[in-house]
């Protein structure tokens, strides 16, 4: 019986270091036309830092690391405020919530518990619940302290108003300020995304309830942990290879695998095929012309959807892979990102709403949704407070109630492996991590690297 308790011990505030005359005097932050389709939920993240240095103040570095984050919302004041009416945030006085909490584990310990359900235990807020109020903190931090010294830094923030990119301008800035870097402090462009992708002061009310529909589902999700390793994932590029795609990406193939064994999954369950659906995350700021997206802030990804004919009861890996390539070459095309920048933007995201809404009224065939995203090293990896960087990055435990089939790639802290963080209905989840066939490539949430 795990016996692991986290207990809060402070609840705190934290505002911009500007003065309140000063931030009232700010204009409103635009959001962009893709924050305006981005629900209200909290992805979340946790960095563990094992600390053993004898003269590691913790009393100091919690005051630090406070003031530090005052001064960071200064540059990064947006996360300070509320969204308003869809629109725009406002009241940048009215800071984010900062909890500091005391875990009777040492560190070492807590990962040989290898339990990931406990990871919602150091963040704020339950990961990717649907949120119904909009007046919500936009970011929100829990500094953990181990028995051993270590820190766990529990990080909350609202999809509303940032991916994954915003999120590690900020972190790493906040990093940058508490250890007197100031020459790796990332001042963030508060304005370009909102000026190539306007907002639409008229937005269609069917299309917040479309998005809606695409990302949450009532059912019982439950979260694993799945490993790769370098070999797996070389053999199964060899499997995803065709003439058509001679050289499959890492998480191309990876996606399709998972997307194959899941398909399979839910067709046993079912008793019959059905259409299956992928909704895979593409990130705009790698694909636009270079640096145009700059350290701009925001949801700058949108996307891609592909569908499985149901008819094929069985279908090769190469193949997803070909109709995953298929869907997401249009964000290779510069006609169409140009096509997607401006007033005139709102013509091609429309488009892809008529797609949604035409997968999601197969009512008769209810479509299997399953949404990939990645979060590269890089975003994370340099969050160093001068502690070192983080041993190893956890990403949740269970979500909300209302959710989607989600899986998360992070890539190993050791080797050259991939860690897919998969969401599934627990129907689904129970037939997968007892399949042979998934099994053989993915090992179940491995032992983390003893410290």
């Amino acid at each position: 019986m795990v016996n692991m308790e986290v207990t809060i011990i402070s609840k705190q505030n934290v505002k911009p270091s500007s003065s309140s005359s000063h931030l009232h005097l700010l204009k409103p932050y635009k959001l962009c036309l893709f924050d305006q389709l981005t629900p209200v939920t909290y992805p979340s993240f946790i960095f563990f830092y094992p600390i053993s240095d004898p003269n590691f103040n913790l009393r100091e570095t919690l005051v630090r690391l406070k003031k530090s984050l005052s001064e960071t919302l200064t540059l990064y004041f947006p996360f300070s405020g509320r969204t308003k009416n869809n629109l725009y945030i406002d009241d940048f006085h009215e800071g984010l919530v900062y909890l500091e909490a005391k875990v009777n584990y040492r560190m070492s310990d807590y990962f040989k518990l290898k339990d990931i359900e406990l990871l919602n235990l150091f963040i704020p807020y339950q990961p990717f619940c649907k949120e119904k109020e909009t007046l919500v903190p936009q970011i929100a931090f829990q500094v953990n302290l181990f028995a051993c010294g270590g820190i766990a830094l529990g990080v909350s923030t609202c999809h509303k108003v940032s991916d994954g990119n915003t999120v590690s301008y900020l972190l790493k800035s906040w990093a940058a300020i508490f250890s007197g870097s100031p020459d790796k402090v990332i001042h963030p462009d508060l304005a370009k995304s909102s000026s190539l992708f306007p907002p639409r002061h008229d937005m269609p009310l069917n299309y917040s309830a479309l998005m809606d529909h695409l990302w949450f589902k009532e059912s019982n999700y439950v979260t694993r942990r799945f490993v790769f390793n370098a070999e797996s994932i070389s053999k199964l590029r060899a499997k995803a290879k065709s003439e058509s795609v001679p050289e499959p990406s890492r998480i191309e193939t990876l996606t399709c695998f998972i997307w194959k064994q899941a398909m399979a999954a839910s067709w046993k369950l079912s008793g019959s095929t059905r259409t299956s659906v992928v909704a895979h995350a593409v990130n705009l700021r790698s694909r636009m012309k270079p640096n145009s997206l700059g350290t701009s802030t925001g949801n700058m990804f949108w996307w891609g959807l592909v569908a499985a004919n149901p008819s094929e009861t069985e279908i090769e890996l190469h193949d997803l892979v070909r109709l995953l390539k298929e869907a997401l070459a249009v964000y290779d095309n510069k006609e169409f990102l140009e096509a997607l920048q401006g007033e005139h933007g709102f013509s091609a995201v429309s488009d892809f709403m008529d797609q949604v809404e035409t997968m999601l009224s197969m009512e008769s065939e209810k479509p299997d949704i399953f949404a990939f995203t990645r979060w590269t090293n890089s975003f994370f990896n340099e969050v160093d407070f001068g502690w070192g960087k983080p041993y190893w990055l956890g990403v949740m435990g269970k979500v909300g109630p209302a959710f989607r089939n989600l899986v998360i790639f992070v890539d190993t802290q050791w080797g050259k492996g991939i860690e897919a963080w998969i969401t599934l209905e627990d129907r689904l989840m129970a037939v997968l991590e007892n399949d042979p066939g998934f099994l053989a490539f993915a090992s179940p949430n491995p032992h983390i690297s003893s410290l």
